[in-house]
């Protein structure tokens, strides 16, 4: 069972830290609307509802990384091949999807690209310079889990703006109700829906969206 004052104090002491609430949201695989109120009224009230996700078993090991990785190939072969197009590059969101990506480039034999989201959920973001370039090139997005899609929709319209062309999306765990973004589709390894209330409890509390 999920205990809500842990969350709340967690995310109180990423915030002290200086982490941004999308940032806290990724380290601690909730939507940045759950880091929000957590931040705003602690563990008091029902939070908007959500589904933690954690897969600290997995990213502390290197080979169950690539094994996860090797899914994911499989997927991207799948898609490509119903549409009989060509990766020509893997762009990993920082942080957790990076390592994904990195093994999945390898796999696949294409380029490694890394982007950075910035700011707040779908602020937009920057491409590190030490990794590949996405320009003219087809490209496969990675992250680690879906909750809004925002990050996902901000990294689509940089790269197009960048010159790449994305034609897949992928996770671990799609939290969203969405099989695509902006037109790109979305596959992830596990999907996690909320049936009338979750760990982290359910209804219509301050005005947040369920």
């Amino acid at each position: 069972m999920v205990d809500v004052r842990d969350l709340a104090s967690k995310a109180s002491a990423l915030s002290k830290k200086g982490l941004s609430v999308r940032e806290i949201a990724q380290e601690l695989h909730l939507a940045s609307e759950t880091i929000s109120y957590l931040l705003e009224y602690g563990p008091e009230g029902v939070p908007p509802t959500d589904i933690k996700i954690g897969w600290r078993s997995i990213g502390v090991s290197g080979t169950r990384i690539s094994l996860l990785s090797e899914i994911l190939a499989d997927i991207v072969v799948e898609e490509v091949d119903k549409k009989d197009q060509e990766v020509q590059a893997i762009v990993g969101i920082s942080l957790n999807g990076v390592p994904f990506a990195t093994v999945l480039a390898e796999i696949l034999g294409v380029d490694l690209v890394v982007y950075r989201p910035l700011g707040e959920a779908g602020a937009g973001g920057a491409f590190s310079s030490n990794f590949a370039s996405v320009n003219g090139k087809k490209v496969v997005i990675i992250d680690d889990v879906v909750s809004t899609g925002q990050t996902l929709k901000a990294a689509i319209s940089d790269i197009k703006e960048a010159g790449g062309e994305p034609i897949l999306l992928l996770a671990i765990v799609n939290k969203s109700n969405a099989n695509d973004l902006e037109g790109v589709p979305l596959r992830a390894i596990l999907r996690a829906r909320s049936l009338g209330g979750t760990l982290l409890g359910g209804g219509p509390v301050k005005g947040y969206q369920y």
